[in-house]
């Protein structure tokens, strides 16, 4: 395993991150278990949840997958081999109703995180992110953004950074991140940390992949310089660029099958560079997975790859990803496709 440190700390972390959305949904507790014994087995030691988690959202699942985080942690006395992330929704929606409606004011911050901690059974939570902003912009599948006048939220960073602080001193929580954020959130949060000396966005948690690389516009600028982790998630979008849905082997229960709404990464587009990006890794003798994931681990603007799998047998290829380093001529054959067919999937 490859490791890096988190900005701005000295916790070492994985370069791949076990992604876990799907435990309690797709995957039993006994599966996230065995995932979770077999990836530290391999390195891992850094682990991604959220309060939402499984997704899709429902109120019958919500919280089940950090409870089998915590049942393992319990049982296998692990914690302090562990780096533990997780998240609080931000903007209220239908689609997380069942969870809050008030956004992040009062004390929901103190409240999500006392849920949180009872879920995983720990005394403390090693990197705490917004999941997404409370503000209306354009995240999730929205590519440009358009203004809403009627929008009513008013800027309150200072008081979300104020409750997170608090939640810090107590030590409920190490360090704090972002995640689904824009340049102008990230830069207001990093703007407002610095002026009034209250925690600092350590990371931001985007989606980033062969056919979603949105993040290198702005985004990667502002991650360099400001020396704000990327941890990328969907590096496979969902699955597709194993290649299983062009060549017909995803099996009954992949992720797309189960869950078509999640339509994302299946444009006419997508599916044509996703085409083009197969033909490139198996010229070079790997698999899509391999190369799709080794694509994300080395850019530098990346601290650590969120990675997901359903099976023993997936996560074994995507962890063993951390050991390909694409040369300079596949990175210019990928870039080719990217010029041809820029974003697809953003």
């Amino acid at each position: 395993m490859k490791y890096t440190t988190l900005p701005h700390t000295n916790i070492k972390v994985s370069k791949i991150c076990l992604g876990t959305m799907t435990w309690g949904n797709q995957n039993t507790e006994a599966e996230g278990h065995a995932q979770l014994d077999y990836a530290l087995e391999q390195g891992v030691n850094f682990i991604d949840t959220a309060e939402m988690y499984p997704v899709p959202a429902s109120p019958e699942t919500q919280g089940a997958t950090s409870k089998i985080i915590g049942t393992w942690l319990q049982k296998s006395g692990n914690r302090d081999k562990v780096v533990l992330a997780s998240k609080i929704g931000g903007r209220p929606s239908d689609y997380t109703a069942h969870i809050r409606t008030t956004g992040l004011n009062g004390n929901a911050i103190e409240e999500a995180i006392n849920a949180e901690l009872k879920r995983l059974q720990t005394d403390y939570i090693d990197l705490y992110q917004i999941h997404w902003p409370e503000r209306d912009t354009n995240t999730f599948n929205t590519r440009d953004y358009k203004h809403n006048p009627d929008d009513a939220w008013k800027d309150n960073f200072n008081e979300v950074l104020q409750k997170l602080e608090q939640q810090i001193k107590v030590g409920k929580i190490r360090h704090v991140g972002m995640s689904n954020e824009k340049a102008w959130g990230a830069m207001r949060l990093l703007e407002e940390s610095k002026n009034h000396s209250l925690p600092r966005m350590k990371t931001i948690q985007n989606a980033y992949s062969l056919i979603n690389r949105g993040f290198e516009g702005d985004m990667a600028e502002i991650a360099i310089r400001e020396n704000l982790g990327l941890l990328a998630y969907s590096p496979m979008a969902f699955g597709v660029l194993s290649g299983k849905y062009i060549k017909g082997t995803a099996a009954d229960n992949a992720r797309l099958k189960l869950f078509p709404r999640f339509a994302r990464y299946s444009s006419e587009a997508s599916t044509e560079a996703t085409k083009r990006y197969l033909n490139i890794a198996e010229a070079n003798n790997m698999t899509l997975a391999q190369m799709s994931l080794a694509f994300v681990t080395q850019q530098p603007f990346v601290t650590s790859n969120i990675i997901g799998a359903t099976s023993l047998e997936q996560l074994k290829e995507n962890i063993g990803s951390v050991n390909i380093t694409l040369d300079e001529a596949i990175l210019k054959e990928i870039n080719d496709v990217h010029t041809a067919i820029p974003n697809p999937a953003t």
